[in-house]
C-alpha cells in the first residue's frame, strides 16, 4: 500500500521491516536470539547512524523479551520471567546505587495506554524511608515513584514534568514504562522491550510528544514498554488485504487492541513492576515483594 509505512515502536520489528529481502545484516546493526532456560529475548544493537538511519531508531541497545509463558500462567513462568528482566534492566542501568526515579507514563483511565501507572502502582517507593529512617531500611536502595498524567489531563507535557522533578530529586537514572504500538498481533501484551535510548511517549498512536532520554535530562534513561495496541493498516497489510488496505489508509485510521486488554495490562504491568523492584534492590526475592507492597 503505498504511502503507508507499517507503524511500531518495536526495534526488533523495525528491523524486520528494513531487513526484508536482504540477506545480509543491517549496517551498523547486530541482533541476536538468546534463550535463558525458560525465557527467551532478543538483543539489538544499533552501533552508528548508519544503523538508526536504516531502522529509525536510535543509536543504542534494545532487548525484546517474550512473555507468552507468564500469560498461560505456567508453573514457575513468573519468577524466570521478572528474574530474567531484572538481569537484562540491571545491564542497562547499572548495578542499583544512588536514587532512581521511575516514571509510569501514560493514562490510566485508557486501559491500552495504562500499563505505564499500572506498572508504577506496584513498584517499592522507598527514598522517604531512605532519608528518614535509613538504619531500618539499608537493605533497599532509593527510589522516587511518579506519574504524570498525559497533557490531555494535566495540561503538562511529561518531558517537562520529569525534568522540573530531576531538577529536585537530582536522580542517578530514569526508568520510564510506557505502552507501546506493534505491527503484529502476536506480541501485543506478550512482549517487552528495554532500552537505554529513553522514548517518545505517544509516538506508537501518531501523537508524539517531546522525548525524554539522556540528551534532554542529562542522567541516563531505561525506556521499557510493553506494546498493546496495533495500527488496523498494518494488520490489513499483514493479512494481504490489499483492496481493504487502501480503503484503510484513506479513511481515519483505528487503533485495535486485545479483547482481554484489561487482565493483560494488570498480568504485564504486574512482571515489569517486579522486575524493576528486583533490579534496584539487592538481595529482594518474590515473595519479599509480595510482602512489602501487599
Amino acid at each position: 500500500m503505498e504511502g503507508f509505512r507499517q507503524r511500531t515502536d518495536l526495534a526488533a520489528e523495525a528491523r524486520e521491516l528494513a531487513a526484508a529481502g536482504k540477506a545480509e545484516e543491517l549496517e551498523g546493526v547486530s541482533f541476536e536470539e538468546i534463550a535463558a532456560e525458560e525465557f527467551k529475548y532478543q538483543k539489538l544493537s544499533i552501533a552508528n547512524e548508519a544503523g538508526a538511519a536504516a531502522i529509525g531508531k536510535p543509536v543504542g541497545t534494545y532487548y525484546t523479551a517474550f512473555l507468552s509463558s507468564v500469560l498461560r500462567r505456567e508453573s514457575g513462568s513468573f519468577i524466570a520471567a521478572v528474574s530474567a528482566l531484572a538481569g537484562l534492566l540491571r545491564e542497562l542501568a547499572g548495578e542499583p546505587g544512588g536514587l532512581s526515579l521511575v516514571v509510569g507514563l501514560g493514562n490510566r483511565n485508557i486501559t491500552p495506554d495504562a500499563i505505564g501507572p499500572v506498572s508504577a502502582a506496584a513498584v517499592l517507593v522507598t527514598r522517604h524511608l531512605k532519608r528518614h529512617v535509613p538504619e531500618d531500611f539499608a537493605f533497599l536502595s532509593p527510589v522516587a515513584v511518579v506519574t504524570p498524567g498525559v497533557l490531555g489531563t494535566s495540561g503538562i507535557e511529561s518531558a517537562d514534568y520529569i525534568k522540573w522533578i530531576c531538577l529536585r530529586l537530582r536522580p542517578d537514572r530514569v526508568i520510564v514504562v510506557d505502552a507501546l504500538a506493534a505491527r503484529n498481533p502476536d506480541r501485543l501484551c506478550r512482549t517487552v522491550q528495554m532500552t537505554d535510548t529513553g522514548i517518545t511517549p505517544g509516538s506508537g498512536v501518531g501523537n508524539s510528544r517531546s522525548a525524554i532520554n539522556k540528551e534532554m535530562l542529562g542522567i541516563p534513561v531505561i525506556a521499557i514498554g510493553v506494546p498493546t495496541v496495533i495500527d488496523i493498516r498494518s494488520l490489513l497489510l499483514d493479512m494481504g488485504e490489499g483492496t481493504l488496505s487502501k480503503k484503510a489508509i484513506d479513511a481515519n485510521a483505528m487503533i485495535v487492541t486485545p479483547r482481554n486488554i484489561d487482565s493483560e495490562v494488570s498480568c504485564a504491568g504486574r512482571v515489569v513492576a517486579y522486575a524493576i523492584n528486583l533490579a534496584l534492590h539487592n538481595g529482594l526475592t518474590v515473595e519479599d515483594i509480595d510482602m512489602l507492597i501487599g
